[in-house]
């Protein structure tokens, strides 16, 4: 049997990616999302980040249908963008409440029976904005930003018992939502990339395998940038 894995919004986008890659290489995978919904060969679970009790109730779930989880990857996300003086306090709340605090009631969660079994991997799905910064997204940056600090804090609480942390930073991604951009902003975006492209979504789904991977055992507190070169130096 293939180790238990849970994905947060895993139903689309990098978040599905991840969960397929996952399935593709014999593990169990259950897909958390406030849908329920999951790609194919994946266990789907309701659950929303940004809620405690929901976040106890889709673990327990998981549990019981699956086993403990083993390899967490906190991927659930939103944005609210807009010039800070516009930003209302929804905007922020909403934004820090699911990126970041979502993502540490995962690790919590997830690191109770990490921490029993004496293994496991924790990986969050930052991005190179939490780095290099972007105009409009002050409260995207900043809770992306805050996943290194997690991560790193986090990754000295629980190395000893046999698990590691680390934050994948992908760049600009071709999904359905940078597929809505309009062409001249697409435009503008990849010729700020040295690799001239944006990144598939498998491509930052294969990072995370790796790092769930026996392969990366002695990885942990670690950044790994997957943006063709957009945040080099940072």
């Amino acid at each position: 049997m293939g180790r238990v894995v849970l994905v947060t919004g895993g139903n689309r986008g990098i978040g599905a990616a991840i969960a397929e890659a996952f399935v593709a290489n014999g593990d169990r995978v259950a897909v958390a999302s406030r849908s329920g919904a999951a790609p194919a060969g994946c266990m789907g679970f309701v659950c929303d980040v940004a809620d405690s009790q929901s976040v106890d109730a889709c673990f327990d779930a998981v549990e019981q249908a699956l086993g403990p989880v083993e390899i967490a990857v906190a991927n659930a996300g939103i944005t609210r963008d807009g010039l800070i003086m516009r930003m209302s306090d929804d905007d922020i709340d909403a934004v820090l409440n699911t990126n970041l605090f979502g993502s540490l009631r995962i690790a919590r969660r997830a690191t109770k029976a990490m921490l029993r079994l004496r293994r496991g991997r924790v990986i969050f799905i930052g991005s190179v904005v939490g780095l290099l910064g972007s105009a409009g997204q002050t409260n995207y940056a900043a809770a992306k930003a805050g996943l290194v600090g997690v991560a790193r804090s986090l990754a000295r609480e629980v190395g000893a018992r046999g698990i590691t942390v680390n934050v994948i930073a992908p760049g600009f991604v071709d999904t359905d939502m940078t597929a809505d951009l309009p062409e001249d902003r697409r435009a503008a975006i990849v010729a700020n990339v040295p690799l001239g492209r944006y990144a598939l979504p498998r491509e930052v789904a294969d990072v995370a395998v790796f790092l769930a991977s026996e392969g990366a055992a002695y990885i942990t507190g670690a950044v790994i940038p997957v943006d063709g070169g957009l945040g080099m130096g940072h």
